[in-house]
């Protein structure tokens, strides 16, 4: 097996600098719409918006695009997976229509974007697949074949692809995109700024009063009033539609590494076997050779060992790409709604001026663009004819699919009960580079010894809703299992929900 797997960041971040930090807001301000969070989904909804003459301000905790967006496998699909079977069965074919119908056109929309703008962002058309090599599966795999194209989409079942080894069976969706993430949306942020947008970075929110107008809080004490506000963060930081009931986080690793073009897949490929496995390629010099991504082993934050994970990762790429020169390893982390669909819409049933964009599955990229023209059309009080599709407020599919929901609930409850009876190392078994939940005085420390042996000691508790954290060693960051919150060994929050850092404590 493929050992010690220096993860070592993101491509697309390393590859696309973000140049001088944008001040946080540090005053009160009014404008008619508050985009809270810049990843795609926020940044999409601002442009849209600007672009119908509203005044927009975006908040973001971090840096444009550099949390959940800049870890992303950049594939733009509406082809996700098994998904359009599901639909025919669970929403019906016009529900199955619609979502292929929305997806397609939050493409289209893009590629107009890349034009429009002269956006150098090494669009590529690709064809997407998803493959099985399992021959039991496929049945399945034609069923998804016959819906995605009874949807509308132009699918076939298909049993040759240009992977390096055979595939029992295959939905192929032409004319589909990749591109670099991160250089179509810092193009997107200035673009937004020269239209009159502002974009505030290192600006937590901490409250969101609702009313008309609508105010939100900043963590340094700043407000800004709106007449609209739109959630857009990944993980709503706001639980006001029992959204936390109905969301899962999930985490996923990419390894990628160097070949040369005569070795290019020629297609974007995922399978559902083997712990997901998702395969494509991406332009990377002058010289024409390409860099190999190769995602998978999803698991939930804060469980298990992620060097296996991504060592697993590493070897099954080594093994069917052979030679290829490793240079990156990352992880992303994606949110699954219980009932299959995204949620983007009013943020609970009494809202009026206040919106969600999440749950997007894995497929982030093509549903938050959906979710910038859907969420725009509804401020502007113009109909969209998939608004009741991705409604947040439904609830009548969440109770058809119970069983996940259910499921769901219970491994929240198992992690907060059972994480707390888990038996707790000693500190002196530490070594460097690592940390554990550890019992010291009485008490249950976070804690993390670095590699000149010092120890530095957090409070356990998740500050979302009070779980236990369990560290990621691959990673050195601290994680919720409950609800996907992430921290670092300073206890700084690196991903939400939650929104403020773990207590310091003493050892």
């Amino acid at each position: 097996m493929t050992q010690n797997v220096q993860v070592n960041g993101s491509y697309w971040l390393q590859t696309a600098p973000g140049g001088a930090p944008r001040p946080a807001l540090a005053e009160d301000l009014d404008v008619d719409v508050a985009v809270i969070g810049a990843g795609v989904a926020g940044l999409s909804t601002a442009w849209e918006l600007t672009r119908t003459g509203r005044s927009v301000t975006v908040l973001e905790a971090g840096r444009v695009a550099a949390g959940v967006t800049g870890y992303t496998s950049a594939k733009l699909t509406v082809q996700h997976t098994l998904v359009y079977d599901r639909l025919r069965r669970t929403r019906g074919p016009e529900g199955a229509r619609l979502y292929a119908r929305s997806q397609s056109e939050a493409i289209e929309r893009a590629a107009g974007i890349v034009a429009e703008l002269g956006i150098d962002c090494d669009w590529e058309t690709r064809d997407a697949y998803t493959y099985v090599r399992d021959p039991g599966r496929v049945d399945e795999v034609r069923a998804e074949a016959a819906a995605a194209k009874e949807a509308g989409l132009p699918a076939s079942f298909v049993t040759e692809s240009g992977l390096p080894f055979p595939v029992a069976g295959a939905v192929k969706v032409t004319g589909q995109a990749q591109f670099h993430p991160l250089k179509y949306l810092r193009a997107l942020a200035a673009d937004l700024e020269a239209h009159g947008g502002r974009i505030f970075e290192g600006t937590t929110v901490q409250g969101l009063d609702e009313g008309e107008p609508c105010r939100v809080r900043t963590g340094a004490g700043a407000t800004v009033t709106a007449r609209d506000v739109v959630v857009a963060t990944h993980y709503p930081i706001f639980d006001r539609a029992l959204l936390f009931a109905r969301l899962s986080p999930r985490r996923e690793l990419v390894v990628a590494g160097t070949i040369e073009a005569d070795r290019d897949v020629d297609g974007m490929y995922i399978t559902p076997e083997e712990n997901t496995r998702s395969v494509r390629t991406a332009p990377l010099d002058d010289a024409g050779r390409r860099l190999l991504l190769v995602t998978g082993e999803h698991f939930t934050p804060g469980t298990g060992d992620t060097r296996e994970r991504f060592e697993r990762l590493a070897a099954w790429a080594d093994e069917h790409f052979p030679g290829v020169d490793r240079t990156h390893a990352w992880a992303t982390q994606d949110i699954d709604p219980t009932d299959t669909v995204p949620m983007a819409g009013p943020l609970h049933p009494g809202a009026r001026h206040t919106y969600v964009a999440t749950g997007f599955g894995g497929w982030g990229l093509s549903g938050g663009m959906m979710a910038g023209r859907l969420l725009t059309a509804q401020i502007a009080g113009e109909e969209c004819a998939w608004s009741g599709l991705y409604d947040p407020r439904r609830l009548r599919t969440a109770v058809r699919e119970a069983p996940a929901l259910l499921k769901t609930q219970a491994e929240v409850a198992r992690h907060f009960v059972g994480d707390r009876l888990r038996p707790a190392p000693p500190v002196d078994a530490l070594p460097p580079g690592e940390g554990a939940v550890v019992r010291a005085g009485g008490d249950r420390l976070a804690v993390y010894r670095d590699e000149e042996g010092a120890l530095h000691a957090l409070s356990p508790r998740c500050t979302h809703l009070g779980c236990l954290v369990d560290f990621n060693a691959a990673e050195r960051a601290w994680e919720c299992p409950c609800h996907g919150s992430r921290f670092a060994t300073d206890g700084t929050v690196l991903e939400g929900p939650a929104t403020k850092p773990l207590e310091q404590r003493d050892i």
